[in-house]
Formats: C-alpha cells, sequence, structure tokens
C-alpha cells in the first residue's frame, strides 16, 4: 500500500515537470502570442496595484488573465497538433487554427472589456 502511495505520488510530482516544460516550450519556440499575454497581464496586474482595486476585483483580473493564458496555450497545442496531423497545407486545418485562434480573440476581448470596466472608473476618479 505504501509503495502504491509513493509511487502515485511520484507521477503526481512528475506531471508538473511535464506542465512546467510545456510552459517553458510554449515560451521559447517563438510563441509570440503567449509573450504579449504575458506582457498585458503584468500591465493589468500593475495597473490593479496602483489603482487598489477590491479583492472581487482582484479575483476577476487573476480569473480573466488565467483564462486568457490559458486559451492561449490551448491554441498553441492545437496549431502543432494540427501541424503533426497535416504537414502539408489543408484548408480543413487551417480552418481548425482559425476557430481556435478565434477562440482566444473571443476571450481576450472579454477580458479587455472587463479591465475596462474595472479601470475606466478609477481612472476617470483620478482626474476628477
Amino acid at each position: 500500500m505504501l509503495e502504491t502511495t509513493h509511487h502515485s505520488f511520484h507521477r503526481f510530482v512528475k506531471s508538473f515537470s511535464f506542465a512546467f516544460r510545456g510552459l517553458k516550450m510554449a515560451f521559447k519556440k517563438g510563441e509570440v502570442n503567449i509573450k504579449i499575454h504575458v506582457i498585458i497581464a503584468i500591465a493589468a496586474i500593475i495597473i490593479s496595484y496602483l489603482l487598489s482595486i477590491s479583492l472581487l476585483e482582484w479575483i476577476v483580473i487573476i480569473a480573466c488573465i488565467g483564462v486568457v493564458i490559458t486559451a492561449e496555450l490551448f491554441n498553441t497545442a492545437i496549431e502543432k497538433f494540427v501541424d503533426i496531423v497535416s504537414p502539408e497545407w489543408n484548408p480543413k486545418a487551417g480552418i481548425v487554427k482559425d476557430i481556435a485562434a478565434g477562440a482566444v480573440l473571443v476571450l481576450s476581448c472579454m477580458a479587455a472589456l472587463i479591465g475596462i470596466l474595472i479601470f475606466l472608473p478609477k481612472i476617470i476618479a483620478l482626474f476628477r
């Protein structure tokens, strides 16, 4: 029983190393979009701090950051997978990639709108 528990825990810990390797690969392999999302996320965190947003607003900002970056990671994974399955140009493969990118666009626009709704009133109040 102890050996099984130890083995399960070892597999669990090892899964984290695979996940971190995936993150590292997403950043290193020339994935510009994920880098842009991270820069925007850092800017949102700095602005949140400077504007002293509420705990609920922090939760919303962090959730938006997590959702957008996760969507970009899924999009990157889908693109890499499609490239393996269809190495030559294929219009259907292009559609799959475009749909995945569209999902990221929708989430990014939603996050930007939420950011505007949270930050704009506070920024306007600073100038009053």
